[in-house]
């Protein structure tokens, strides 16, 4: 089997790895001229940490990066309204870990560089895709440095970000759900939230000055995003930053008491393309659906996602499933959007910026939980295990008697 995959994001490349360890030859495309170094994302949860695993990057990942400790919900002063001790899980193998993005990238580059069945190719633009009229393969049209040029493979997965081509050739403009009427600041930032009492992550709780700061790198590296005017222009957004920070970060700091890396602002979305199978073309991670990023669903659920589409079409590869197996993983990758990151990410975002934090704990189910799960065994279990309601395990559809010891399963 040959595979096309397309967005050398972080999606794309473990897509890449987790194929190629089955013997599947991958050839990865990217528009840009290597791999993105924006920090963006950071954290992984259990769920995600086991796709990382299977691809055989973890000991990397946990090499450079950090697993955090508490996560804390507090009011604009910084007083604590609940908190989760030892968020990430320390005692169990997949416990969370928190890398930054473009780090992560450099490492999943590095083992796609190492690996003979994965050719990674960069400048190559992919402006239409489609399936062969035999059904029985998929081809890619390419702007290269060369002009145009046509790829052809036994199946197209389109990785390429929340813009995603593959999905536009697709179903066009089509991308079902809303904008949230809110622009988010992600910034990367070195001032000591610490030794203000601040947790390794912390959600505040405030209808204007809303945000998330989390400790990204062993060295004191904090990113903190936060909303901010949807009217604001981007340089109006940088401008702002300043006063924002010293409104409401604690210690009221100013320009001088700490050292900003970087302000992104972006808009939030709530999306899911109609399908995420068309013929021999497939969609994965924010090609295939958005949410906003209180929580780190979007990250998370973009891993699931080509964990369930490497052991689908591992399954295809050896002949354990048939072609139908990707119709299951259409069916149920959607079914986990709607049911599990759609709700749940939403909630996160409407519980930081919606929510009266004095009346928290007596309206908000999810932190009541929390609060209860302090002092309640069984109810911690049920908060533990309720991050991986996002998995599913497509292994199950392999016809057991070709494959006894179904050896892709993730």
């Amino acid at each position: 089997m040959k595979v096309l995959v397309v967005g050398a994001g972080p999606s794309g490349l473990t897509l890449a790895l987790l194929l190629a360890k089955a013997g599947i030859k991958i050839t990865l495309l990217d528009a840009a001229p290597t791999v993105d170094d924006r920090p963006r994302a950071a954290h992984y949860a259990p769920s995600a940490i086991r796709v990382l695993k299977a691809a055989g990057v973890l000991e990397d990942v946990r090499r450079d990066g950090l697993i955090p400790k508490n996560m804390t919900w507090r009011k604009i002063d910084g007083s604590v309204i609940t908190s989760i001790t030892d968020v990430a899980q320390p005692g169990t193998p997949d416990a969370l870990t928190v890398l930054p993005l473009n780090m992560l990238g450099k490492v999943l580059l590095s083992h796609c560089e190492g690996n003979a069945n994965v050719t990674v190719l960069w400048n190559k633009k992919v402006v239409d895709v489609g399936t062969d009229g035999d059904g029985k393969g998929a081809w890619a049209k390419v702007q290269g440095e060369q002009g145009e040029e046509t790829w052809t493979a036994d199946y197209i997965c389109g990785c390429d970000g929340a813009n995603s081509q593959v999905r536009k050739s697709l179903f066009g403009n089509e991308f079902p759900g809303h904008t949230w009427d809110a622009q988010i600041i992600a910034t990367n930032v070195y001032y000591p939230l610490d030794k203000f009492g601040y947790d390794d992550i912390n959600f505040i709780i405030h209808n204007e000055d809303y945000y998330m700061a989390a400790k990204i790198t062993t060295d004191g590296l904090w990113r903190v995003s936060y909303g901010e005017d949807t009217k604001l222009t981007p340089e109006e957004v940088v401008a702002h930053q300043p006063a924002k920070y010293e409104r409401m970060l604690p210690g009221n700091p100013k320009p001088g008491d700490y050292k900003l890396l970087n302000v992104g602002p972006y808009r939030i979305h709530q999306r899911m393309a109609p399908a995420f199978r068309v013929g021999r073309i497939l969609l994965a991670a924010d090609a295939a659906h958005l949410c906003n990023p209180f929580g780190g669903l979007g990250l998370t659920g973009g891993l699931v996602d080509v964990g369930g589409l490497a052991e689908c079409l591992i399954g295809v590869q050896n002949g354990w499933a048939g072609d139908e197996i990707l119709d299951k993983y259409d069916e149920i990758r959607r079914e986990k959007f709607q049911e599990v990151i759609n709700p749940i990410s939403s909630s996160n975002f409407l519980r930081v910026s919606a929510t009266d934090p004095g009346e928290a704990l007596v309206n908000d189910e999810f932190l009541m939980m929390v609060e209860k799960a302090r002092t309640d065994k069984e109810t911690r279990e049920e908060l533990d295990q309720g991050v991986f309601a996002v998995c599913h395990d497509f292994t199950q559809y392999y016809d057991k008697e070709k494959a006894p010891k179904a050896e892709a399963r993730l």
